[in-house]
């Protein structure tokens, strides 16, 4: 099959949606099939397979969005329609400028097109005071169905529960639902630490510095907890909050804490480094990064937040705390400290649970789905 797989973020390894794209991009070229990507990353100028495109300007608000690591392409139709042309799928990556450019150009040449759900309303609603407003959250979802994907053949869902959050407001979608999927390098072990770790308690989570993934809740359950000046926390990531979150660390008595974007490479020996992984987003699709860390083997605990998919996760009561109580998240944090055997078979059941999906399962259901698109193609041709 010929693919043109449209990412309209790509180029910070840290942005989960980028990784999805190269994963899938990554994944269909290994197995045969001729991807045209087009993006935005200079990185990928002149390589072969990729159609480069300009960055939109945000004017004064650039050095917010690329605190956040995130340059969105501006659409070029001649270089669209490029990567477009002959395809026997276009699939989308998320509901911005370029992939709605490129839906009605894929319409229009009769080409079949399939969309990734990777951008949950909060996502977008957190940079507004209103943030959680129903009725915000309602219109965002209304706008990414009239825009994308009502007029997508098939709707690509990471989870269950953002395919249940989108239905409830737009109605029923012809969708899947497909994990991102997590990679064999997660296997379950134990790795060492550097030096400064040793003899510490290690408490891991990752996630964009950013209101939604309400990290500022861990720091405080950290400098409150009983064990406070054991623990060393590690918050994997990068964002716009990361100076609150220094001065809130120091103000709250959070003595060892390190922040910082963690190559992808070197994710899999920081996850089995770790002693505890916390998952503390209040808005979460999928929630890949706490399903790494149960293949890894790591106990965890996560949000009850009802607008989460990790708050699923949770074995039991002793991994889900109330969402937005640091308190109730430092009870958490103390059990498994108190309790290192207990914490150990935790791991051990998370890593055997069968939450992660391997991720060679997932893409063959994403090539299953772009030829079930390509396929209605060709029938509309005879």
């Amino acid at each position: 099959m010929k693919i043109a797989v449209i990412c309209d973020v790509l180029g910070d390894a840290g942005n989960g949606t980028a990784v999805a794209a190269l994963n899938l991009i990554e994944s269909m070229r290994r197995r045969g099939h001729t991807v045209n990507a087009v993006c935005c990353d200079p990185e990928r100028m002149g390589k072969e397979g990729w159609y480069v495109l300009p960055r939109r300007s945000f004017g004064p608000f650039g050095g917010y969005f690329a605190r956040m690591g995130v340059s969105l392409a501006r659409p070029v139709p001649y270089m669209l329609r490029a990567a477009i042309d002959g395809a026997d799928v276009v699939h989308c990556m998320l509901p911005f400028a370029l992939t709605r450019r490129a839906v009605v150009m894929a319409k229009e040449m009769g080409i079949p097109v399939t969309a990734g759900f990777h951008c949950q309303a909060e996502n977008f609603t957190s940079h507004f005071p209103a943030w959680r407003s129903a009725p915000f959250v309602r219109l965002v979802y209304r706008r990414y169905y009239r825009t994308v994907y009502s007029q997508a053949d098939c709707v690509h869902y990471p989870s269950r529960f953002i395919r249940g959050e989108f239905e409830r407001v737009v109605g029923r979608t012809n969708g899947v639902v497909v994990s991102n999927g997590v990679g064999d390098r997660f296997a379950a072990g134990k790795d060492e630490r550097p030096d400064s770790m040793k003899d510490r308690f290690v408490i891991l989570s990752a996630g964009r510095y950013s209101r939604e993934k309400d990290h500022k809740t861990l720091i405080r359950a950290v400098g409150i907890s009983a064990h406070s000046g054991n623990i060393t926390l590690v918050i994997a990531g990068r964002g716009p909050l990361e100076n609150r979150y220094r001065r809130l660390a120091a103000r709250c008595g959070a003595r060892d804490m390190r922040l910082g974007f963690v190559p992808r490479e070197s994710m899999p020996s920081l996850m089995r480094s770790a002693d505890l992984y916390v998952h503390t987003a209040d808005a979460e699709l999928e929630g890949i990064a706490c399903l790494e860390a149960m293949k890894s083997g790591r106990a965890v605990v996560v949000s009850d937040s009802p607008r989460s998919a990790a708050s699923s996760f949770a074995a039991d009561g002793r991994s889900l705390y109330r969402a937005g109580s640091a308190s109730d998240l430092a009870r958490r944090i103390d059990y498994w400290i108190e309790h290192p055997t207990e914490r150990e078979a935790a791991g051990k059941r998370y890593a055997e649970c069968g939450c992660a999906v391997d991720a060679e399962r997932c893409m063959d259901e994403m090539e299953r789905m772009f030829a079930e698109a390509a396929a209605k193609k060709r029938e509309k041709i005879r």
